[in-house]
């Protein structure tokens, strides 16, 4: 099957759905937004060790040592801009058939792009959380002049992100769960869809009777429909497909 071929089929999947389409997103989507993957070469694994840098027990130990890590990703997430993946996204709610984007990013792109129902699974890196009294400071708030950052009451700040060691907010694990139960069409987009629980979000949708349509380089999961290439190339051209059979 062509390339034009699966993307017209995954665009009459997402027109027939209606409004009953969610979408898993992970770290390939924002790659072309200059946001480093964490796995594979080239991604913030390869410079970080994840054990020494990604774990809560890792942060309470050395927070000063963390943070130099957080404050450069914080930087790259700053500077960075929703790609046409984002937009096209953005684009698929405002026409009426996107609902849900569960996203294992914390970039805050799909928000910035115009999507208004996002739920951040590990939460996001643009706020952070004082350890000691758990108040919450806005992004744009943090001096990082200084490392660690401290909370007015004297306790150190972290990023309001899930480190590995920490569990999943379980109102974004639960909203997750309800969304997958109850769509008809989930996009997998820009991630292997191999770390749990988010892992297990598209297999609900499909025990539940979904389709689950993925756009990756390369195939990670056994999708009904697999798109092949980057999510920049692919997102804009079926979301211009749906609009073609839809007018």
């Amino acid at each position: 099957m062509d390339r034009y071929t699966q993307i017209s089929s995954a665009a009459m999947e997402i027109a027939g759905a209606k409004n009953n389409t969610i979408a898993l997103t992970g770290a390939g989507i924002s790659v072309a937004s200059g946001i480093p993957a964490f796995r594979g070469v080239g991604g913030l694994w390869d410079k970080y060790d994840p054990g020494e840098y990604a774990t809560i027990e890792a942060f309470r130990k050395n927070p000063a040592k963390v943070w130099v890590m957080l404050k450069e990703f914080k930087e790259v997430i700053q500077q960075a801009q929703p790609n046409p993946a984002h937009l096209a996204l953005a684009k698929l709610e405002q026409l009426g058939y996107l609902r849900t984007i569960i996203t294992q990013n914390v970039d805050g792109l799909h928000q910035e792009a115009g999507n208004t129902n996002v739920i951040e699974f590990h939460g996001n890196n643009r706020d952070t959380v004082c350890l000691k009294c758990g108040r919450k400071y806005p992004g744009r708030e943090l001096n990082l002049d200084t490392l660690p950052p401290y909370c007015n009451c004297g306790g150190v700040l972290k990023p309001d992100a899930v480190f590995f060691g920490e569990p999943i907010p379980w109102e974004a694990l639960s909203r997750s769960h309800e969304e997958a139960y109850n769509c008809r069409v989930v996009l997998v987009i820009g991630t292997s869809a191999v770390v749990e629980p988010a892992a297990s979000i598209p297999y609900l949708a499909r025990r539940a009777g979904a389709r689950i349509i993925e756009v990756n380089p390369e195939r990670a999961l056994a999708a009904d429909i697999f798109l092949r290439g980057p999510a920049e190339e692919i997102m804009p051209l079926l979301v211009d497909e749906v609009i073609r059979i839809s007018s």
